[in-house]
């Protein structure tokens, strides 16, 4: 396994399993902690951790109130910010962000927008006046691979956790003024789930790499769906080509796997929700 990684590796392939134990097409376990229990944080206004094996993200949900672009006087805004410390993996170092927690930034603000999971104008409180701003922060407390799946289901739990209290203008102060004693929680219009995938010897695909596998693999390739089967993006940054048959099939299993990701969290909302 030191010495020859790939052929290690190939020897379980050829068997169609991998050394952890797992078939090509089989997740680790997945566990989601919501809102203000022991695991997450209890300053955000939203806020969930997330275990892929692993691979431990936790997301916090930051709110405040902002001035709304000229250009777009009817839009709030939804800032996200992948963070990958120098604790969760030998590979990172402190300080400014790196290369591969700015694309997963990028990744995760592209997912928001071609999802839709929230509109923009649904955080406009008064025209041209106010507005929401979600600052999401996605912090990885322990990398090993797959980091895209988890930050965008912690993203996801998060959000559902958010209640923003009621913000009204007072017209004759010009004022705004917040009622934190009426609380509505965010309108999430779609649940975008991400399945990634490791190309290896650019044929065999493995779905939720590690990241030993994700270091030996072609190429790798993420495919985003919600809960209509509706694709939302694919990420597929170089490595090995893709035919059309293949990407078809990694289009069934991230539809497949959304279903599994859905009943998830929607479980875990219903045994934190009051009765």
């Amino acid at each position: 396994r030191t010495v020859e990684p790939l052929e290690y590796y190939r020897r379980f392939l050829k068997e169609n399993c991998r050394p952890d134990g797992r078939e090509l097409g089989e997740f680790r376990t997945t566990t989601v902690n919501i809102g203000k229990c022991l695991c997450s944080i209890t300053t955000a206004d939203g806020s969930a951790l997330v275990k892929l094996g692993n691979t431990t993200v936790i997301c916090g949900v930051k709110a405040e109130l902002a001035a709304p672009a000229v250009d777009s006087a009817n839009k709030g805004y939804i800032v996200p910010n992948v963070e990958l410390p120098s604790l969760c993996a030998e590979r990172f170092r402190s300080g400014p962000p790196g290369e591969e927690a700015q694309a997963a930034s990028q990744f995760i603000a592209d997912v928001i927008e071609n999802s839709q999971m929230i509109v923009k104008e649904d955080l406009c409180i008064a025209n041209g006046k106010l507005a929401w701003v979600l600052y999401c922060d996605i912090i990885c407390l322990d990398y090993d691979g797959n980091l895209l799946d988890a930050s965008v289901f912690a993203l996801l739990a998060a959000l559902k956790n958010v209640q923003l209290p009621l913000v009204t203008i007072n017209e004759e102060t010009g004022l705004s003024e917040v009622n934190l004693k009426q609380k509505n929680p965010l309108n999430i219009r779609k649940h975008p789930v991400a399945t990634s995938f490791a190309i290896f010897d650019d044929t065999l695909l493995i779905v939720d790499p590690t990241a030993e596998e994700e270091d030996l693999a072609t190429g790798t390739v993420t495919i985003v769906t919600d809960e209509e089967g509706r694709l939302c993006s694919v990420h597929k940054p170089g490595g090995s080509p893709l035919t059309g048959a293949k990407l078809q099939d990694c289009i069934t299993r991230a539809i497949t796997r959304h279903k599994e990701v859905k009943k998830l969290i929607d479980k875990v909302i219903k045994s934190i929700t009051p009765k």
